[in-house]
C-alpha cells in the first residue's frame, strides 16, 4: 500500500436520481496501489457512489478529484480516458460478439500509456477465456461473463479499477476464483475501488473499508479492524 497522497478523492458528494436523493455528503479517498472497499446492504448508495465517480450519475454537489484534477461531471468516456476503468454490476458485454471480438473492441479503444494490458495478459489472468475465444458472449455463464467484463475493462489500461458488486449472483467456486484474480491484480499494483455486499470477499481483498448506510459513510478504517471484530461487523452490517 502506497504512503503517498490519494489519487482519488470524493469530497462531500451529494447525488440524486431526479427528486430522489441517494448520497448525502459521501467523502472517501483511494491511494495508489490500494484496494478500498465500499460495504453496505442493498440500496445504501454503493453503486451510486461508483456511478458518481465515473460520471454516469453526476453529483449535484461535492467534488470528484482524480490525480489532482477535478473531474466532477465529466462524461464517462472522458473519465475512462483519464485512467479510470469501470466494471458494472450488470456485465455489459456484447452478447452477439465472441470473446475475442469483445476484447478486440476494447483494444481499439484503449488509452495509451496505461498499465500495458494485452489480450495475452488478460488470458493469463483468466485462462478460461482463452478456451472460449470463439464463443459468443451471450452463451457464456455468469462467471465467464464477469471474467470477460473485467478483462475487457483491463484492456483499456486503467490506473484505477472500479468494481461494482463483482461477486453478485456467482457460484461460490467462481467467487473464490474471482477473488484470487482480483488479489493478483492488486499485488501487481493496480489500484482498486470495490463496491460489495459480500463481506468475506471484500475483507480478504481490502486494505481499507468504508461502510455506507442510508447514503452516508458510517465507518471508515483498516479492513483488519472489521476482520478481527465480529461485534463491530454485526453492528455495522448486521452479520
Amino acid at each position: 500500500m502506497s504512503a503517498a497522497g490519494p489519487v482519488l478523492e470524493v469530497r462531500d458528494v451529494h447525488t440524486a436520481y431526479g427528486l430522489s436523493r441517494v448520497l448525502f455528503g459521501v467523502s472517501l479517498e483511494v491511494r495508489a496501489g490500494e484496494c478500498v472497499c465500499l460495504l453496505g446492504r442493498n440500496g445504501v448508495g454503493k453503486t451510486t457512489t461508483i456511478r458518481s465517480i465515473m460520471g454516469l450519475t453526476p453529483p449535484s454537489a461535492g467534488r470528484v478529484v482524480w490525480k489532482g484534477t477535478d473531474i466532477t461531471g465529466w462524461p464517462p468516456h472522458r473519465v475512462a480516458r483519464a485512467g479510470i476503468g469501470f466494471v458494472p454490476e450488470d456485465r455489459r458485454i456484447f452478447a452477439d460478439l465472441t470473446v475475442w471480438e469483445n476484447l478486440d473492441v476494447a483494444v481499439r479503444a484503449a488509452r495509451a500509456g496505461g498499465g500495458g494490458f494485452s489480450i495475452e495478459r488478460v488470458f493469463d489472468l483468466f485462462p478460461k477465456l482463452a478456451e472460449l475465444t470463439a464463443r459468443q458472449g451471450g452463451f457464456l455463464s455468469g462467471g465467464e461473463q464477469q471474467m470477460l467484463t473485467i478483462a475487457r475493462t483491463l484492456m483499456g489500461n486503467p490506473e484505477l479499477l472500479l468494481l461494482d458488486e463483482p461477486s453478485e449472483g456467482l457460484a461460490p467456486l467462481v467467487v473464490d476464483h474471482l477473488r484470487e484474480q482480483v488479489a493478483r491484480l492488486r499485488r501487481e499494483g493496480l489500484t482498486i475501488l470495490l463496491a460489495e455486499q459480500n463481506v468475506e470477499f471484500s475483507l480478504e481483498l481490502a486494505d481499507r473499508v468504508y461502510v455506507l448506510e442510508k447514503g452516508a459513510i458510517r465507518f471508515s478504517g483498516p479492513a483488519g479492524r472489521l476482520r478481527d471484530d465480529e461485534a463491530l461487523r454485526h453492528e455495522l452490517l448486521a452479520l
